[in-house]
């Protein structure tokens, strides 16, 4: 009987978070269209910016990442994706830190 409960008690625990990820999903994805991000970048074309998908790629098991893009987000940086810079944005740090989340769950 425990190797059935458990495995279902399992799946229903993890089934119980997937609309709370979602709902985070769609509030960045929401703030990224508020914000002049949207302006150069798409989530899987190149524009003036690289991809989101791209950048998501590129950063995937690094160490840090997170921070990193938030910074860059919040601050600005150049040279990283060409010599095109890219601008600071009128962001809070806890807005860089949720758009930098949201990008990095791209695939």
């Amino acid at each position: 009987m425990k190797r059935i409960l458990v495995p279902l008690f399992a799946l229903g625990a993890a089934l119980s978070l997937q609309p709370a990820f979602a709902a985070d999903t769609a509030a960045a994805e929401a703030l990224f269209k508020s914000k002049p991000c949207a302006a150069c970048h798409n989530v899987d074309m190149k524009l003036v910016g690289p991809a989101l998908k791209d950048v998501a790629a590129k950063y995937a098991g690094t160490d840090g990442a997170v921070e990193l893009l938030a910074d860059r987000i919040k601050n600005g940086t150049q040279g990283t994706w060409g010599p095109m810079p890219m601008p600071a944005n009128p962001v809070t740090d806890e807005e860089a830190k949720i758009l930098a989340e949201w990008v990095l769950s791209l695939k």
